[in-house]
């Protein structure tokens, strides 16, 4: 997937239907290394939860993502605008990584993922977890 050179990211029909319908997103970080995309809805219930919290982590969570994010509207080509303090500090631009999770999109700069990637590897602790898992799926 590509951002523009205006910085919208065009979300594909099938992805954003796994999120549930709506137009409005809140696009946000908590770090600003990559873009987290989340349907208002469920933005707004992320908050809710911070807010009532009353933790400094919480707090410090929410201020971070008060300052990278901003609230979307989808336009009619379903593209989506990336925030530009977000876009700098993410370096979103061009060539761009799109993970779906349940309720939400994770977007990274392509070459950043990578690096995550290979610095991240896969240890036998992270295989148990996932056999464990898979075995209380059946």
């Amino acid at each position: 997937m590509k951002v523009d050179l205006k910085g919208r990211l065009t979300i594909p029909a099938s992805v954003l239907a796994a999120l549930g319908s709506g137009t409005k997103f809140f696009i946000t970080s908590e770090d600003g290394k990559f873009a987290r995309v989340y349907p208002l809805k469920v933005w707004k219930e992320v908050e809710r939860l911070l807010e009532g919290a009353h933790l400094p982590e919480s707090d410090n969570l929410l201020l971070r993502a008060k300052y990278f994010g901003q609230l979307v509207t989808m336009d009619r080509q379903g593209r989506l605008l990336i925030p530009i303090v977000l876009r700098q500090s993410a370096h979103i631009e061009g060539e761009v990584d799109v993970l779906g999770y349940t309720k939400h999109l994770d977007v990274w700069n392509h070459h950043s993922f990578l690096k995550k990637l290979r610095r991240s590897l896969v240890t036998p602790r992270d295989e148990q977890i996932l056999n464990r898992l898979l075995y209380t799926v059946n």
